[in-house]
Formats: structure tokens, C-alpha cells, sequence
């Protein structure tokens, strides 16, 4: 039974900084492609970015050179790094696994196969 929990979510202020982390079981994060998605309140869910097995890393041109995804496969854990918050990254952030395919091509697009319950992250002053 493959499962995703994120946590680590909260509320900062404009241009700080949050980690999120989320925990796999039931599989190897190293041998799927992994990702972080996010959904604001009346908005469609959007990818935020994805890391593939062999480590490439593809990011929302919103959040180029502010977020970073990384992965400790010793923990099994997938994590996302959020610097210089903005108040549009406010949203639930999801984690999820592409089990069945491994590779997601470089598309944040692709579909996912497993889905964690999201964790609030709230950008407010």
C-alpha cells in the first residue's frame, strides 16, 4: 500500500521562507518520479515541480529560482524548499508519486499516480 504524508506546512510572512516534507511508504521514491503540487481556494490544482529518478528536476516557471525539490532516498522522503514567499503561494500543498510510469518525461502535466492529503501553506503578513 504505497502512501504519502506531507507535513511542515504553516504560516509565514512575505518573503520568508518554509520547508514541506513528505513521507513515502509502501515504495522507493528513488524509483519514481515524485512531485509537488499546490491548489489555492477557486483555483485548478497546478504542478509546482517534479524530480525523476535520476535526479533531473523540473520547476513552474512561478517558482524558478524560489522553490527547490529535493529527495533524501535513505529516508525516503521528498521535500520541497520554498524561499521568498510570495502571497500567491498561498495554497495546499500535495505531494504525489507516478508509481506506474516511473518517469515523468519532464512534464509537470503527466498524471500521478498516488496523492498525499496536502498540508496549508498560508503567505500572509
Amino acid at each position: 500500500q504505497v502512501q504519502l504524508v506531507e507535513s511542515g506546512g504553516g504560516s509565514v510572512q512575505p518573503g520568508g521562507s518554509l520547508r514541506v516534507s513528505c513521507a513515502a511508504s509502501g515504495y522507493y521514491i528513488s524509483t519514481a518520479c515524485v512531485g509537488w503540487f499546490r491548489q489555492a481556494p477557486g483555483k485548478e490544482r497546478e504542478g509546482v515541480a517534479i524530480i525523476e529518478t535520476l535526479g533531473t528536476r523540473t520547476y513552474a516557471d512561478s517558482v524558478k529560482g524560489r522553490f527547490t525539490i529535493s529527495r533524501d532516498n535513505a529516508k525516503n522522503m521528498l521535500y520541497l524548499q520554498m524561499d521568498s514567499l510570495k502571497y500567491e503561494d498561498t495554497a495546499m500543498y500535495y505531494c504525489a508519486a507516478r508509481v506506474s510510469h516511473r518517469s515523468c518525461s519532464g512534464s509537470l502535466l503527466v498524471q500521478f499516480d498516488y496523492w498525499g492529503q496536502g498540508t496549508q501553506v498560508t503567505v500572509s503578513s
